[in-house]
C-alpha cells in the first residue's frame, strides 16, 4: 500500500513524535538556564548561612541579612556593614518604640523612670552603632587594626548598654508585668541583632 507525503506528514505518530522533541527542548532549555542563573545566589546564601553559624543567633542571622545578599555577595566586609546596618536599624526602632512608652499618662513612677533610663541607653546604643558604621568605611591604610579595634569597642559598648537597659526592668520587680514583658521583647530583639553583628565584626577582624 502507498502513503502520500502529505498523508505521512499528518500521522499521528509523526505529529506526536513532532510535540516529544519541542518539549523535551524546552525542558531541557529551561533547566540550563535554572542551572546555571543563580550560581552566584547560591554562593551567597552559603556564605551568608556559613558565616552566621558563628554567630550566636545563627537564624536570625540568617533572615535579617538574606534581604541584602546583592550587596553582600561573598564579602565578610559588606556581611559585617549589612550587620551593623540591621543593628543600627533595630536599635533606632527600639529606641523610638520606648521612647513613645514613656511619655505614656498611665505610667506608675517606677515605670516611666526606668522608661527614661532605658531611653538614654539605648540613644547611646545608636550613637555607637553609627560611629561604627562611619569607621567602616574608612578601614584602608595602616591603621587597620587601631581602627577595627575602635569598631569592635563601640559595638561592645552598644550591646552593654542594650543590656543595660534590660537589667533595669529585670531588677525591679515593682514594675508593671506587662510593661517589663514589651521592653524585654524589644530589647532582646535588637541585643541579638547586634550580638550578630559583633560577632561578625570580629570574624572580620581575625581574617
Amino acid at each position: 500500500m502507498e502513503f502520500s507525503t502529505l498523508s505521512w506528514l499528518h500521522s499521528p505518530i509523526l505529529i506526536s513524535f513532532f510535540y516529544f522533541i519541542v518539549i523535551s527542548t524546552l525542558i531541557c532549555s529551561s533547566t540550563a538556564t535554572r542551572d546555571l542563573a543563580p550560581k552566584s545566589e547560591i554562593n551567597t546564601s552559603e556564605f551568608i548561612k556559613t558565616s552566621c553559624g558563628t554567630t550566636l543567633y545563627p537564624k536570625l542571622c540568617i533572615e535579617t541579612l538574606s534581604p541584602y545578599s546583592n550587596s553582600i555577595q561573598t564579602s565578610p566586609m559588606e556581611l559585617a556593614n549589612s550587620a551593623l546596618t540591621v543593628s543600627l536599624k533595630g536599635a533606632k526602632s527600639t529606641t523610638s518604640k520606648i521612647s513613645k512608652m514613656s511619655k505614656e499618662e498611665n505610667l506608675g513612677p517606677a515605670e516611666a523612670h526606668a522608661l527614661t533610663d532605658c531611653v538614654e541607653n539605648m540613644e547611646d546604643s545608636v550613637d555607637e552603632l553609627q560611629k561604627s558604621l562611619l569607621e567602616m568605611k574608612n578601614l584602608n591604610g595602616p591603621d587597620f587594626e587601631e581602627k577595627m579595634g575602635n569598631v569592635m569597642t563601640w559595638v561592645s559598648a552598644a550591646l552593654t548598654d542594650e543590656d543595660t537597659c534590660m537589667d533595669g526592668f529585670d531588677d525591679n520587680s515593682a514594675l508593671n508585668g506587662k510593661v517589663k514583658a514589651t521592653i524585654r521583647n524589644y530589647i532582646v530583639n535588637v541585643a541579638q541583632l547586634t550580638s550578630n553583628a559583633l560577632a561578625l565584626t570580629k570574624n572580620l577582624s581575625s581574617s
